[in-house]
């Protein structure tokens, strides 16, 4: 079950959810298999890094809110959802055994990556492995839109970490930049899960657009507080190495902030900061600007966009948990 997802509300559609979500890791695991002992192992290494299980859900949540327009109960979903939520699973997967060799990050799920198990030749390879997998089981549906819609999702993800490369050591990132690159890196994903569970349920083009605007506001809501917890949240609850963003030189939305707020020797003081990779002197800096509580408020602004999208949807457990859902993302703590 996700952690995302409340388990006391709605009991029995998020009963059902967790079932469903059982079925996707069986899918996914499935697909994974392979005749070589080192791949395998590899795979289940991987599979350490499902946590809150995010996208997956998204799909099957999005598919049971615009099948609750046509009344079914209980409610039902097909195999294209469980195939679909393991493809997006697989794909997110990826991104995150490349980001860490790209960050050089030692630990994930409060374990070692596989960067630091193998190296990065492995890690890389591995991550391949898993994009070339997403797509073979993608092709089983035999539905070349689903294929063409993932296929312009990850070539944008691809754009948004290419444009993070080509901007890091800028301490003049503008706040339109930061947000672009997020939308592309982060955003396209989960507002394509969006957009592919009401599809695939249906949906009119009207609320396959409103639910896709739903997902990109959460993924930009998401990666905001991902970003103040990697300079503000506590390793042993987050899981995952922590202070990669400066020490890599990426300039996050509550940095963005603070400079463009502070005065001439603050902003001298924070700009030496970032340069010695003073973390801590940093983050004090930014407490005291109230930087990262306004980068806060935005990521919670931008869960209100997103629960704005969901009326269009007839009151259901599933428009309920999808608010839910988008609420938790900002108030998590991993």
């Amino acid at each position: 079950m996700s952690a995302l997802l409340p388990t006391s509300a709605h009991q029995p559609t998020a009963e059902f959810l967790a079932r469903e979500l059982v079925e996707v890791e069986r899918i996914f695991e499935a697909q994974l298999a392979s005749d070589l002992p080192a791949v395998n192992a590899l795979c289940r290494h991987v599979e350490r890094y499902r946590g809150k299980m995010l996208r997956p859900t998204l799909v099957l949540l999005t598919g049971l809110a615009v099948r609750a327009r046509q009344q079914f109960e209980p409610p039902v979903l097909g195999r294209e959802h469980r195939v679909v939520a393991a493809v997006v699973e697989m794909i997110h997967m990826a991104t995150l055994v490349h980001d860490d060799v790209l960050d050089e990050a030692d630990v994930r799920r409060q374990g070692a990556t596989v960067n630091r198990l193998r190296g990065n030749e492995m890690a890389v390879m591995l991550g391949d492995y898993l994009i070339s997998n997403s797509f073979h089981l993608c092709s089983t549906l035999g539905d070349p839109a689903i294929n063409l819609r993932l296929g312009q999702t990850t070539n944008t993800l691809c754009e948004g970490e290419l444009i993070q490369l080509h901007h890091r050591e800028n301490a003049s990132l503008d706040e339109e930049t930061y947000f672009e690159i997020v939308r592309r890196k982060t955003a396209v994903l989960v507002g394509a899960c969006c957009r592919l569970g009401a599809t695939l349920s249906g949906g009119s083009p009207t609320v396959i657009a409103a639910l896709d605007a739903f997902g990109t506001a959460l993924g930009i809501a998401f990666q905001i507080q991902d970003d103040l917890l990697d300079l503000a949240g506590r390793a042993d609850i987050v899981g995952k190495s922590l202070g990669r963003d400066l020490e890599k030189g990426k300039v996050t939305l509550p940095i963005i902030i603070h400079l463009a707020t502070a005065d001439l020797p603050a902003r001298r003081d924070a700009l030496a900061a970032i340069e010695r990779r003073d973390a801590p002197r940093l983050l004090a800096q930014m407490r005291g600007s109230g930087s990262i509580d306004a980068a806060h408020q935005r990521a919670r602004a931008l869960v209100v966009d997103a629960k704005r999208e969901l009326q269009g949807l007839v009151p259901s457990p599933a428009r309920d948990l999808l608010e839910a859902m988008a609420e938790a993302v900002v108030e998590r703590e991993r």
